[in-house]
């Protein structure tokens, strides 16, 4: 099912917000992007960060960054075919998004585990 996109951000005060979070929702988009922080990584290298991922689904959501301008694919002409992905200059202005996300879930995953009896 195609993502709605939205055309214009004059909707309201809040349509940013909403049109930030649909630019990088999804399970894995936010947690593909961290691993990218690093540098540049190889198909199977971000599949082994991530062993819950299925194939299909990280090719799905790499397709999605990379549509949106947050990733670049990069293919070299060998045998066998070598992909690199990278970050692009956009890629990176998310870097203080998603670490402001890692931030305050460590902090509330850790209040979970000390409020669980």
């Amino acid at each position: 099912m195609p993502r709605i996109r939205h055309k214009s951000l004059d909707c309201s005060p809040g349509c940013a917000v909403e049109a930030t979070l649909q630019l990088i929702d999804g399970k894995w988009k936010g947690v593909i992007l961290y691993h990218l922080f690093e540098g540049t990584l190889r198909f199977n290298a971000i599949r082994k960060r991530l062993p819950n991922i299925t194939q299909r689904m990280l090719t799905a959501q790499l397709r999605e960054l990379e549509h949106d301008g947050f990733v670049l694919r990069t293919v070299y002409p060998e045998v066998p075919p070598k992909v690199e992905y990278s970050l692009t200059a956009r890629g990176r202005t998310l870097e203080p998004v998603i670490m402001a996300l890692k931030k305050w879930g460590d902090e509330q995953t850790e209040f979970v585990h000390r409020e669980t009896p």
